[in-house]
């Protein structure tokens, strides 16, 4: 029987995989700020990451793509091949448009680019949850569930979440075509506060219709800026 989240939903369970202890550790406490995931285990090799994949039946793995003994790709491409369906979320530096590709190709849910905010994560798990969620319930699916599904790896029909404006989105989408822009930017060209310009830019990062770099400057946190994907 599965846990239970404090917003009723089931408590999902993550495996991260990562061998540089700090990172790995980092990750955990980012997972472990959202709310419905919790960390269940930390593999630092693949090897490990197989055992532990067996043993714990994860939802969802964190997984790098340079561990000491294999490439995450591979591990993620034996998975599939064996008839495991464990949700993954490659978690790199790596920027290879290939090893995208690759990970793409494999099944991967997501792909998050190192060094990255908590936000980042957040809106990728939020995203691994509504996906997972949506064919949990039924047993035949029509074409709004499928969507729900099969949304997020491109086909421009991602339901917006609740308080976002489908006329808002395509203002900002409009923006971003334009030129690459911080949420301050896109608040500015399209009207709305900068919180809001966040949220937008933050759904269209998580649903792989931007893509989000830290600009560093002086003193401060970096900069966030989005383009399009």
């Amino acid at each position: 029987m599965s846990a239970t989240g404090a917003n009723g939903g089931p408590l999902l369970r993550v495996l991260v995989v990562d061998d540089d202890f700090m990172v790995a550790s980092i990750h955990t406490r980012f997972v472990d700020r959202v709310e419905g995931f919790e960390v269940v285990g930390v593999a630092a090799t693949a090897s490990a990451a197989r055992e532990e994949v067996a043993r714990l039946r994860p939802d969802l793995v964190l997984l790098d793509v340079h561990l000491p003994d294999a490439s995450g790709i591979d591990l993620l491409r034996s998975w599939r091949a064996a008839g495991e369906d464990v949700g993954v979320l490659v978690v790199t530096a790596a920027r290879e448009a290939d090893t995208v590709r690759a990970a793409a190709a494999a099944g991967a849910a997501h792909y998050l680019v190192k060094p990255f905010e908590f936000a980042d994560l957040e809106s990728r798990l939020q995203l691994f949850r509504r996906t997972h969620g949506a064919l949990g319930a039924v047993t035949t699916a029509d074409q709004e569930v499928i969507d729900s599904v099969f949304a997020p790896v491109g086909t421009g029909r991602t339901a917006l979440p609740k308080g976002l404006s489908v006329e808002t989105a395509a203002a900002v989408l409009r923006a971003l075509r334009e030129s690459e822009l911080s949420a301050t930017e896109c608040a500015d060209a399209v009207g709305v506060s900068r919180v809001s310009a966040r949220r937008y830019l933050e759904h269209f990062a998580a649903t792989g219709q931007a893509v989000v770099r830290l600009q560093y400057g002086g003193a401060g946190r970096p900069e966030r800026r989005y383009r399009p994907a």
